[in-house]
């Protein structure tokens, strides 16, 4: 059976490179962060196959590799900013991220998912990031990133983003999904779609059900 390190190799040059992540410090914090350490360690089997995996227990899922890895080269981080991931569950966006250099900061309201990050976190190999439950209303970043659809715009975690900062998220759910890059400019945001992506839905940013008789 190939090693862990043999098996991150693959991802990153058959789902990454083909993928169109180009970008050096992605490639690299790919190359180096465990993927099975943020599944159970029953799932671990699974960390580098090219889809998503539920977290047992949560309301969130492992990301799929090479959707993440492209959201983040998007943002195109510089080392030393201050990041966040929203809605992360065990957080391997934010193990990314600081991988890469930068401050990170994992927002994840799911408790259960919280507690699968802590333990990730833990582990050897991961780069330090913080990890919360809820942030102050004040506190902002340098870039923002959704790692779940949305189907509204995510605008409260626009107020999170400072002046010049971007946010990137995948709007829509299923086929229809894309992701878009916002940017912050005086008070306002002004969004692009980058490509088409699907992701597991997040709860907190559904539509609301319309009952009709």
């Amino acid at each position: 059976m190939s090693s862990f390190a043999e098996l991150r190799r693959v991802m990153v040059d058959c789902q990454l490179r083909t993928y169109d992540v180009t970008d050096r410090a992605v490639l690299a914090a790919a190359d180096a962060v465990p993927r099975e350490a943020f599944l159970p360690g029953e799932l671990s089997h699974l960390a580098y196959l090219d889809r998503q995996e539920p977290l047992p227990g949560t309301s969130r899922a492992l990301p799929e590799p090479m959707v993440c890895a492209r959201m983040i080269q998007m943002l195109d981080l510089q080392p030393g900013e201050e990041v966040l991931e929203y809605g992360g569950g065990s957080g391997y966006g934010a193990a990314l991220m600081a991988a890469m250099g930068a401050r990170t900061t994992l927002l994840e309201p799911d408790e259960a998912a919280l507690a699968l990050a802590r333990a990730a976190f833990a582990q050897p190999g991961v780069a330090a990031a913080e990890l919360v439950a809820s942030l102050p209303e004040h506190r902002q970043f340098d870039a923002v990133l959704v790692s779940g659809a949305c189907e509204i715009q995510p605008e409260p975690l626009f107020r999170h983003v400072r002046q010049g900062g971007r946010l990137i998220a995948v709007e829509g759910l299923g086929r229809s999904a894309r992701v878009v890059l916002y940017r912050k400019a005086g008070e306002s945001f002004s969004g692009r779609p980058v490509f088409n992506a699907a992701a597991p839905a997040l709860r907190e940013f559904r539509k609301a059900e319309v009952f009709a008789l």
